[in-house]
């Protein structure tokens, strides 16, 4: 049977997982803390998601996918902020050291990790029910962070990719069988792609960012709120996930799209003058960007039909505890 310290050394302490892997960690795992060196002009970014069986993944999940997502989703909050990744720390709690299982949660892990140079620094493994809880450190330029509450009124609001293919996923990952033949449900739901490189490289020119984890309404509600504005929402320029397409019609589709969730794409507010620089800058790197609607005076966000009627939701997005 596997013991704490056998999962430590032989699954997390592996190389291209839990090996310094740059050179701004001094000490990774091994020891009682991690040592990190903060470099001049830069300031530490740390996010951290915890994700529970029954609630956030279903039970008999792939392993694998499961380490991919857990990762992934902090270093998407991460690129909302304009950080470049510097490592990671992880508890883990299951009610039994399963090796099979735990190989293929750390190759999962490990793909992560390795796809965005984030190591495994440390944290903590201990027997409950099956729950992943992440924490991801990165480094920004200092001052510069992409903060909720720089948002002004006239930016431009922009979206990266497409909505609404992990909120559709979600709906059927209980249904294994046909999610096994869904092979955009793996890639939309469990394997999101962090958007670090649109992040980082619109810290000069956007004013405010924020990553869609609960729902692109509810998400730039968050920015609104904190930025003390309000925002306009062009419906017909939402981009919809392709999955959307099967099956539903416009309404439905929209509505999955935009109060969703899950997708972990950026919205970003950017000045008029400077929105030519961002879309520039996102088709060298080959994100997809669209521009769907400006930040306004007043209060919250509202949504127009391509006729200019004012259209509303029954709610915004997911919340984790009801009202």
């Amino acid at each position: 049977m596997l013991s704490e310290f056998d999962i430590i050394r032989d699954l997390f302490n592996q190389p291209g997982l839990g090996a310094v892997a740059n050179e701004h960690v001094r000490e990774g795992i091994g020891d009682d803390c991690a040592l990190l060196s903060i470099p001049e002009g830069k300031e530490l970014a740390m996010s951290m998601d915890t994700l529970v069986e029954k609630i956030h993944f279903p039970e008999n999940a792939p392993a694998d996918l499961l380490g991919w997502r857990a990762l992934a989703v902090n270093l998407s909050d991460l690129a909302a902020m304009g950080a470049v990744p510097l490592g990671f720390t992880m508890s883990l709690a299951m009610l039994g050291a399963d090796k099979k299982w735990l190989e293929n949660f750390a190759a999962g892990l490990k793909s992560c990790a390795q796809t965005y140079d984030c190591p495994l620094l440390g944290g903590d493994t201990t027997r409950g029910p099956l729950a992943i809880t992440v924490q991801a450190h990165g480094l920004v330029e200092s001052g510069k962070a992409l903060l909720r509450s720089n948002a002004q009124v006239g930016d431009r609001i922009y979206v990266s990719g497409s909505l609404g293919n992990a909120a559709l996923a979600a709906r059927h990952l209980a249904d294994l069988d046909k999610w096994k033949s869904e092979s955009i449900f793996e890639s939309s739901f469990y394997k999101p792609v962090p958007r670090l490189g649109l992040g980082s490289g619109a810290i000069d020119i956007a004013n405010a960012a924020i990553d869609i984890s609960d729902g692109l309404l509810a998400d730039l509600g968050h920015i609104c709120r904190a930025s003390g504005i309000g925002a306009e929402i062009q419906l017909e320029k939402i981009p919809l996930g392709k999955s959307l397409d099967v099956g539903l019609d416009r309404s439905q589709a929209l509505a999955i799209a935009v109060t969703g969730g899950d997708d972990y794409e950026l919205v970003l507010t950017v000045p008029e003058g400077k929105a030519a620089s961002l879309e520039s800058m996102a088709k060298d790197i080959n994100i997809p960007l669209v521009c769907i609607g400006e930040i306004t005076r007043g209060k919250g966000v509202s949504c127009y039909d391509a006729n200019g009627a004012a259209l509303t939701f029954q709610t915004a997005g997911y919340q984790h505890f009801d009202a």
